[in-house]
């Protein structure tokens, strides 16, 4: 409801800091954000998940070591073993120089040699100094990191360790074990009963290679492969190789998968910030303008005007927001006219019966107090007709919006509406003739409503209508429209008024006619009922030949069902 300037009773109510708040902040472009970044997170998590790259680098590894340890293995068979009584013995003195030489162009190869008991009779690493001293030469430690590797490295295993890893190669082929300072493969003395089974599978060719990392980050590989002269093992050849080639090969393929992922999050983040501004943004400004309408600021058009000139979404919506704010507008004025009228329009017979109580106080002629006292019956008749088409106009368009538009059979309705009148007519009353066009004619709307602006068009014409004149009412199909026409042989409607006369309250009538014996209300609530309807009513003159005025005519047309 409006208050008395005119706006929504809320509209007075200040915006809140919270409302404020919300319109400064955009949780929409966190939204963008966040649902546009998804696709290159998963897509750098699933490119570091590189399990499946490092167990081809390793496998590689493997093989190629493998291969080395038989070539050594062959070498030393054929080199550092002798025959002794049919049976093919190692010779350690010639073993151990031959080992060391076949290992100095593998930097990062340790070999050893254990004999068919499983005591070590060689190590590459182990050679004798200065003074008969004995040296142990362990593998090179790995390259010192830089920051930003160390960095990678370590954001790189901690992904890691919160994704189920898959690391082998068939479950049977390799050992693999990649826990920092998981144990060394290797043979000692006094060997226990598992021991003994492997060197058993050793001198027989089936122990699997292993893997493994070591405390200080060395990722170790391990081979063992028989030597064999004949076919007599004479010892084993145990080759431990850091497979430095495979963490390089990953932190490479770490740092171009990282890079791709900084690229594409940045250019993310750009979109992201674009789409907001061009949506989120928008939005914003028409909620401010929104408020700013709440308060009563948005008469003139409170919708920015670049909005308005958009030929997207956001400018329909901004276009529909201005011109619902414009019709609001519109009908709150239309309200206040409304009020105003109907105040006018009360004021007089409140005035006419309060003379005629205060004229009654006064006088005794019992004659001319039965013609006061009619005239206060008038009166109150008048007003209570007022009143009553004042309400009815008040609740169309409310009734019109809650109701749902469905086909209505016109023809029964006028038919009926002709009989009444005929049958009902007084001597000289005009005539109703009604002419429908052939076949089933159905308009779209309401029939209560129909039948009220069938019946206002109606009355309006009897009215104006001669003694024993004519009234037509017309019905047919248009293309897609239903027309439907009254018309009377009265004195027409002045030109300056075709429109006017459809505006509340219009006050021209009949010469003759009783003061008061309408409202001024009809032709009004028929356009109300009509344009509600998603129709269109027009009033014009009759002419004849020579372009004289012989009656008026009034054309609704409807969406026909």
């Amino acid at each position: 409801m409006p208050d008395a300037s005119g706006r929504p009773a809320e509209a007075a109510a200040p915006v809140s800091q919270g409302e404020k708040t919300r319109l400064r902040a955009s949780p929409l472009l966190r939204r963008i954000l966040l649902l546009n970044a998804v696709a290159p997170a998963l897509l750098a998590a699933s490119l570091l998940y590189l399990d499946q790259y490092q167990n081809g680098l390793l496998s590689a590894e493997v093989e190629s070591l493998r291969t080395q340890a038989r070539i050594y293995a062959g070498g030393i068979a054929e080199a550092a073993a002798r025959v002794q009584d049919d049976r093919a013995v190692l010779v350690p003195d010639v073993a151990r120089p031959l080992l060391r030489r076949l290992v100095e162009p593998s930097p990062n190869t340790q070999a050893k040699l254990f004999d068919t008991t499983g005591l070590l009779v060689a190590d590459s690493r182990v050679r004798e100094g200065q003074g008969g001293a004995i040296v142990t030469e362990p593998l090179s430690p790995p390259e010192p990191q830089g920051a930003f590797e160390g960095w990678l490295a370590t954001v790189y295993d901690r992904i890691l360790s919160w994704l189920p890893r898959n690391i082998g190669f068939g479950g049977s082929d390799v050992v693999v074990d990649v826990t920092p300072g998981a144990p060394s493969f290797d043979w000692q003395p006094a060997l226990g009963p598992d021991r003994q089974q492997e060197l058993r599978l050793a001198l027989e060719g089936g122990v699997r290679p292993y893997i493994r990392r070591t405390s200080d980050g060395q990722l170790l590989v391990s081979v063992a492969e028989p030597a064999k002269r004949g076919n007599q093992s004479v010892g084993i050849v145990l080759l431990t190789r850091e497979a430095r080639q495979v963490d390089e090969r990953l932190l490479e393929i770490r740092s171009s998968v990282l890079g791709l992922f900084l690229l594409a999050l940045l250019l993310t983040v750009a979109a992201s910030v674009y789409l907001a501004r061009t949506i989120a943004s928008p939005i914003l400004a028409l909620a401010g303008a929104a408020a700013a309408m709440r308060q009563g600021k948005g008469r003139a058009g409170s919708v920015p005007v670049p909005l308005l000139a958009r030929t997207d979404e956001i400018g329909i919506l901004s276009r529909d927001l201005q011109s619902s704010a414009t019709a609001l507008w519109a009908r709150i004025d239309q309200n206040e006219r409304f009020a105003a009228d109907v105040a006018h329009e009360l004021r007089n017979p409140l005035t006419s019966v309060r003379s005629a109580i205060e004229t009654l106080k006064r006088i005794e002629n019992p004659e001319h107090q039965l013609r006061l006292l009619a005239i206060i019956a008038d009166d109150a008749v008048r007003m209570d007709r007022l009143i009553t088409d004042i309400a009815d106009s008040s609740k169309v368009d409310a009734e019109l919006s809650r109701t749902a538009s469905e086909p209505v059979e016109v023809g029964p309705i006028l038919a009926a509406l002709t009989e009444l009148h005929n049958t009902t007519r007084k001597p000289n009353d005009p005539v109703v003739v009604l002419e429908l066009a052939p076949g089933p004619l159905a308009a779209r709307g309401v029939e209560g409503r129909l039948v009220q602006v069938f019946r206002n068009l109606l009355g309006n014409a009897l009215s104006f209508s001669p003694p024993n004149g004519r009234v037509w009412m017309r019905a047919r199909p248009t293309g897609a429209i239903f027309e439907f026409m009254v018309e009377d042989e009265g004195p027409g409607i002045p030109e300056a008024k075709l429109d006017g006369i459809f505006a509340r309250f219009y006050s021209e009538r009949p010469e003759g006619e009783q003061f008061g014996k309408h409202s001024g209300l009809g032709l009004s609530i028929s356009r109300q009922i009509v344009e509600g309807l998603g129709g269109r009513i027009a009033a014009e003159n009759r002419r004849d030949e020579g372009g004289k005025v012989i009656g008026a005519r009034f054309v609704v047309r409807l969406p026909l069902a």
